[in-house]
C-alpha cells in the first residue's frame, strides 16, 4: 500500500490516557512551536486488524469518589482487544522510515503543556522530542514527547528500537495542562512523558513531573492497586496472560528497549502493579 492510499484510508480517533474474569478485577461497581492538529479523514472501518474508535470513546465522563478516583468499570466489548486506527496529530514521515527530532521546549509547546514555574524542574532542561512510532494499523506515524534533557538522547533509541520491533502504540503526544486535570473517561491510551503531577495517592513529585518517566499504551497496560485501576475500563487488560497487541510483557520489546536505557519498569512493583510505567531511577 503506498503512503498516499494509507493517508487516505487513515481514520480519526478521539484518544482520552476489557472485560476481565471476575478475580482479576477490583470490587468495584458494575514539530515545531505550533500545538499539533489533527486531520480530518474520510471514516473506515477497519485498516489490517485494526478498526475505527467508538464513536463515544473519551466522551463519557466518570464519577470522581472522595478518594480521588473514579471507580474500576468492567471493560467495554469495543475495548477488550483494543486496535484502534491512529489519527495523525503530527504528519506521518513520508517514507514510512523511523525518524527523530531533539531541540529545546519551545514556548508555545510549554504554554500548552502541564508546566509551570512551580514545577520540580526548570524549561530550559527539557526537551521537545519527535519519534516516528508503529500503530496498530500497522502504519508509521509520527508521535511528540516532553522530557527532561538528560535522557532525550536515550529516549530516541528506545522508540527506534519498537519502530523496529514494529510494537504498536495507538497515539502519543505532549499532555496538556487542560487534559491533566480533566475529568476522567476511563478510556485514555496515550503514550506521554513529561506530567507536572504527584505520584499517584501521594504528595511527593512523580518522576514524571521531572521529564523521567514515560508510560506507553495506558489503556493495554494500565495501574493497579486495589480496587484501582487507570484507566478506570482497562480493567481486561488486568489478566496479563490473556496477550493482545500493544500489551508489555516482561521478556517483550519495550521492556528490553528501556532496560537498555537503565530505566525500571512498573510491571516488576510489588506494593502494586504499574504495567505502563517506565522511568529513570523505578519511581
Amino acid at each position: 500500500m503506498t503512503r498516499l492510499l494509507a493517508t487516505l484510508l487513515a481514520c480519526g480517533v478521539v484518544a482520552a490516557c476489557s472485560g476481565a474474569p471476575a478475580s482479576s478485577m477490583p470490587d468495584a461497581p458494575a514539530a515545531g512551536s505550533s500545538a499539533p492538529t489533527a486531520s480530518p479523514s474520510p471514516a473506515v472501518t477497519r485498516i489490517g486488524d485494526a478498526t475505527s474508535a467508538p464513536a463515544w470513546l473519551g466522551t463519557r465522563v466518570l464519577k470522581v469518589g472522595p478518594d480521588g478516583f473514579a471507580a474500576a468499570q468492567q471493560t467495554p466489548p469495543e475495548l477488550r482487544r483494543r486496535s484502534i486506527i491512529t489519527t495523525d496529530d503530527l504528519p506521518p514521515p513520508p517514507d514510512g522510515r523511523f525518524h527523530a527530532t531533539i531541540q529545546a521546549a519551545p514556548a508555545a509547546l510549554l504554554a500548552r503543556s502541564s508546566w509551570t514555574s512551580a514545577c520540580p524542574v526548570k524549561a530550559t532542561d527539557l526537551r521537545y522530542v519527535t519519534v516516528s512510532f508503529r500503530g496498530f494499523d500497522g502504519l508509521a506515524h509520527t508521535g511528540d514527547l516532553l522530557v527532561n534533557a538528560r535522557v532525550a538522547d536515550d529516549l530516541v533509541k528506545v522508540f527506534r528500537e519498537l519502530f523496529a520491533a514494529a510494537f504498536p502504540i495507538e497515539r502519543m503526544r505532549v499532555t496538556t495542562g487542560v487534559e491533566l486535570t480533566a475529568p476522567p473517561t476511563g478510556d485514555d491510551n496515550t503514550t506521554a512523558g513529561y506530567a507536572c503531577r504527584p505520584v499517584r495517592g501521594q504528595k511527593a513529585w512523580s518522576q514524571h513531573a521531572y521529564g523521567l518517566a514515560v508510560d506507553v499504551n495506558p489503556f493495554q497496560n494500565p495501574y493497579h492497586k486495589g480496587k484501582v485501576v487507570l484507566p478506570e475500563l482497562a480493567t481486561s487488560y488486568l489478566d496479563r496472560a490473556d496477550v493482545r497487541p500493544g500489551m508489555i510483557l516482561p521478556d517483550g520489546p519495550v521492556v528490553r528497549a528501556f532496560t537498555a536505557i537503565g530505566w525500571k519498569w512498573g510491571g516488576d512493583y510489588h506494593s502494586l502493579k504499574d504495567y505502563m510505567h517506565f522511568s529513570a531511577n523505578g519511581g
